[in-house]
């Protein structure tokens, strides 16, 4: 992709409805998968899909916002924004993938988590909390990878992980670029303007040390699904092969790699004044994404 891309047409590319979306990545790259339902709770949500299949030879538990291709689809799936009930059954997926010790891998693309009425009376704010106190302590390793829209909360429910991957046309933020131009300038018009100043692009966040990886798109993944499919799939092999090596210690492996999450996620934040811009923690940013940092 051309290193010149704004921003906001990354921005625009993440938000691409023919992108594969996380049933597509499924369909791909995890074999015998068992589609599970139901928070035991209140229902099922559409809109986050999980299950169990076979990954590249490894037993796994798979997540993921489950976005449509059109209008229909996209209110089928209320536009991959889960309800509480959709994280209750990712923790309980968490759960069930720490029990018996599957590493977990979650598929992040949502706008947010959904909004409504009776998602806040149900608990909202709860359920994404109680996700991520799950995440910061499961005895297996996890992954996710961005492959979309990364947006608040509802992406960091399913997402607070070893490794984060990210493909090169993928945003991450806080907020969407609209809301942060109403909430600072009151002119959703701005939206370009902020998506610049929140830094939500794949480089931006590799240069913060927030993302481990980004995945290239040599042209946008909506042209080439398929290649783009297996690329993300190489990179979380690579990254699930490094993790299991860690933890094949059987409890002191666990703890070192509950030790090296929670140093992760200390770093996230920490300023530091630096000369070169293209640094990260862990070396220099990647050439396809070197640019795009500064």
């Amino acid at each position: 992709m051309p290193e010149t891309l704004s921003a906001w047409e990354r921005v625009l590319l993440a938000r691409n409805p023919a992108r594969p979306h996380t049933q597509d990545y499924v369909a791909d790259l995890i074999s015998g998968f068992v589609e599970l339902h139901g928070d035991r709770r209140f229902g099922d949500d559409p809109a986050l899909l999980g299950g169990i299949g076979t990954f590249r030879g490894r037993a796994v538990v798979v997540v993921g916002h489950r976005k449509g291709a059109n209008t229909q689809e996209n209110l089928a799936h209320n536009f991959g924004m889960p309800r509480p009930e959709g994280y209750r059954k990712a923790l309980r997926l968490m759960q069930h993938a720490e029990k018996f010790g599957m590493p977990l891998i979650a598929f992040v693309d949502t706008p947010g988590a959904e909004p409504g009425i009776g998602s806040e009376e149900r608990g909202q704010a709860v359920a994404i909390a109680e996700n991520l106190l799950a995440l910061a302590s499961l005895r297996v390793p996890t992954l996710a990878v961005v492959i979309g829209e990364g947006g608040s909360g509802g992406a960091l429910a399913i997402s607070v992980a070893d490794r984060i991957l990210m493909l090169e046309n993928a945003i991450y933020a806080v907020a969407s670029p609209e809301a942060c131009a109403t909430i600072l300038w009151k002119d959703v018009s701005k939206a370009p303007e902020a998506a610049a100043t929140m830094r939500v692009t794949a480089a931006d966040l590799y240069g913060f040390g927030i993302v481990d990886e980004v995945i290239p798109e040599p042209v946008p993944a909506h042209e080439q699904p398929t290649q783009t499919i297996q690329r993300v799939g190489d990179a979380l092999e690579r990254h699930l092969a490094e993790l299991e090596a860690l933890v094949h210690d059987g409890d002191a492996g666990i703890d070192a790699l509950l030790a090296a999450r929670y140093q992760k996620y200390r770093r996230i934040g920490r300023w530091v004044e630096e000369t070169d811009p293209t640094r990260h923690p862990n070396g220099p940013v990647p050439s396809h994404a070197a640019d795009q940092a500064r």
